[in-house]
């Protein structure tokens, strides 16, 4: 159970974002921010959530905007309990044919991102002596073709995991990442038809993962009941 704990989902206006925060308020969060560049739908997922959710516009590549959130945040529930860094983007290439662009993109969204948002919260959690926070990697860490900025940022935050969750430990803070495989999102449904075949045969279980089965691996990470579970990475992707 989350009863009581404020938490914040970047990213949270759809998708595996939206499915956690689902979860959250299910599981009785105290508040929960619903951060996501896209405003407006990050409203709707809000009024749909109840009085306990807060829609909050931010771009996570710019640490202005973090640091904005991030102040807008406490003034409304005081405290941030829970981070979950769901928020990213693909700008998918052959890497021989990648622009510098879509490199940046990746890059400054999903791991520079994660950075700031971890950056801006890590004091106040250790001052308060409790956090969780929750990177989402991806199995792409593994390799896909098309995906060299995407896998690098996912792979990355392993490390970065690992290292805040030692850093952290003595001050009441895990910190861990879940790494789904291919999920029914937005994000995949963009796939080409026959390469979303190819991703369903290669599955043991035939399937893609669904974004509520992704939130429910957060929602315990995030929960007192994996508060021994501490710089780990847990691949949720039915076995591929």
């Amino acid at each position: 159970m989350l009863k009581g704990k404020y938490a914040v989902v970047t990213g949270s206006a759809k998708g595996i974002g939206k499915a956690t925060a689902e979860i959250f308020v299910r599981e009785e969060v105290a508040g929960i921010a619903i951060v996501d560049y896209d405003y407006e739908t990050a409203c709707k997922t809000a009024e749909e959530l109840g009085p306990a959710a807060f829609p909050v516009k931010c771009d996570i590549s710019d640490p202005e905007q973090v640091a904005a959130a991030v102040k807008a945040i406490k003034e409304r529930f005081g405290r941030i309990d829970i981070l979950v860094n769901n928020a990213g983007v693909t700008r998918d290439a052959m890497f021989h044919k990648m622009t510098v662009d879509q490199w940046m993109k990746v890059i400054n969204t999903n791991l520079n991102g994660t950075f700031f948002w971890c950056h801006e919260v890590i004091n106040d959690m250790r001052n308060q002596g409790y956090g969780r926070i929750i990177n989402i990697s991806s199995a792409s860490v593994r390799g896909v073709v098309g995906q060299c900025n995407y896998a690098a940022t996912k792979a990355a935050m392993i490390g970065f995991t690992n290292t805040l969750a030692k850093e952290s430990a003595k001050k009441g803070i895990t910190v861990n990442c879940v790494a789904p495989g291919a999920t029914d999102t937005d994000m995949y449904q963009a796939v080409p038809q026959h390469v979303m075949d190819a991703m369903i045969a290669s599955n043991p279980m035939n399937r893609l993962g669904k974004p509520s089965e992704i939130g429910e691996v957060i929602a315990f990470v995030a929960s007192e009941r994996a508060s021994y579970l501490n710089g780990q990475w847990i691949l949720v992707n039915g076995g591929k």
